[in-house]
């Protein structure tokens, strides 16, 4: 029995044996905790400021990664051509601004809603670049055996930072009563001790980054970017392994992957919860998400999950839709976040095992405008099917996302590949960072 589990942890975090990667998985680690309380505390004062309004959230995320729809395309072939490093540094930079800003107008009670807007869609301009240089460091740090397994850990680390900084904004949320709102419960600035910690936590991730020795990268020729965005563009459509797998990620994306819509409107709305139980609520989903991961990232088989995932997920959505209240759907929200991270997980390691490096930017950056890109009509959607004033309500429009997502997997399943395809022989020569 010790054996096999020794054995399990060894196959588990295989990739962490690689002493930069290790180091860079760690430093992302604690900043995605701050990233995460930043992120709960943002939604929650969307809610706050709007008086508890799901369009006001469902706009203040399309703020936040329309960028990725606009901008994903050209952000791929400049992650093709210029250092990964000197992207990184300036997309955290600009990440660690935007964060300050919050924190300021927060705790001085200056915050409105259009300025959290603008502040959302700066920081997703920044992600748009960020995201998928950020993806397609994973080679830069692993071999090929052990990039499926550095996909899954990269999830696991988003996933227990998700975890803990949800976990952590209700207590953050209520020490900064006393810290930063003397003791007034009713100040918006409670809020603000969730994005001073965030600001703190940049700096370790900027001196990793810093720090870093990169690899070499095999250089390609390069026409115009247009030139570059094209060849992206053909090499997805030409190769169905690929094109299948982000058409499904995208089609979800615009139906029943939207649970930062979803999770603080039935917190607040429906079940009524407040600070405490909505930390709750998305932590439980955040700890299924983490346990996705870590089944992932034991598996030798990246695609053996990308049905069964989807399916998880879609079944827990219908069971959120009937949940009578927030201490039942605690359970069903680790459900949708395991299967939403075993889906994920699969898609993401898939596509970086195929394509060539020469096209790594470009094809995650498709990868990112199809996950990322798709939020916000998706958010629009979800919002208007679950809005008390809406057509259907939350219960009955959160079925009918469900059903969506489950007409486009049977629409795709049996093109969905089952066997990884290896990625073309590199003919480059080698330049460096």
């Amino acid at each position: 029995m010790l054996a096999r589990a020794d054995a399990w942890r060894v196959r588990t975090f295989s990739a962490l044996r690689h002493p930069h990667y290790r180091r860079y998985w760690f430093s992302q680690l604690l900043s995605l905790v701050g990233s995460w309380m930043q992120a709960t505390a943002q939604q929650y004062l969307v809610l706050e400021l709007s008086g508890g309004s799901s369009s006001a959230l469902g706009w203040v995320t399309v703020a936040q990664f329309m960028p990725s729809l606009l901008l994903s395309l050209f952000a791929g072939a400049v992650i093709d051509r210029l250092p990964r490093r000197r992207v990184l540094l300036t997309t955290q930079g600009v990440l660690l601004l935007t964060a300050v800003a919050l924190a300021v107008t927060t705790h001085l009670g200056v915050v409105t809603l259009p300025l959290v807007m603008l502040i959302a869609f700066v920081s997703g301009c920044a992600n748009a670049f960020d995201m998928p240089a950020r993806q397609s460091m994973v080679v830069d740090f692993v071999p090929r055996s052990d990039v499926s397994n550095a996909v899954a850990l990269n999830s696991l680390s988003f996933n227990v930072s998700r975890t803990l900084g949800q976990a952590l904004f209700g207590v953050v949320a209520a020490l900064g009563v006393s810290v930063l709102a003397g003791g007034n419960a009713d100040q918006l600035s409670r809020l603000a001790l969730p994005f001073y910690l965030n600001v703190a936590s940049f700096f370790v991730v900027i001196y990793t980054l810093a720090t870093l020795p990169f690899p070499p990268r095999e250089a390609a020729p390069h026409g115009s970017m247009l030139d570059d965005v094209r060849e992206g563009l053909r090499y997805v459509r030409r190769t169905p392994a690929v094109r299948n797998v982000m058409l499904l990620v995208g089609l979800l994306s615009l139906t029943i992957i939207n649970f930062n819509v979803l999770i603080p409107y039935y917190a607040r709305v429906v079940f009524g919860a407040r600070e405490a139980a909505f930390g709750l609520l998305s932590a439980a989903f955040g700890a299924g998400a983490m346990a996705g991961a870590l089944w992932q990232a034991s598996r030798p088989n990246p695609l053996r999950n990308l049905r069964l995932g989807a399916v998880i997920l879609i079944v827990g959505a219908v069971a959120l839709a009937v949940t009578p209240d927030a201490t039942l759907a605690v359970p069903v929200l680790a459900v949708c976040g395991f299967g939403m991270l075993s889906l994920l997980v699969s898609a993401n390691s898939s596509v970086q095992l195929t394509i060539p490096d020469h096209l790594r930017g470009r094809v995650m950056s498709l990868y990112s405008f199809v996950l990322v890109g798709m939020g916000p009509p998706g958010a629009l959607i979800s919002s208007t099917l679950i809005s008390r004033e809406g057509p259907l309500g939350p219960r009955y429009g959160l079925i009918a996302l469900a059903a969506l997502g489950a007409a486009a997997l049977l629409v795709l399943w049996q093109r969905l590949p089952r066997q990884l395809a290896a990625p073309p022989a590199a003919t480059a020569a080698v330049s460096t960072e």
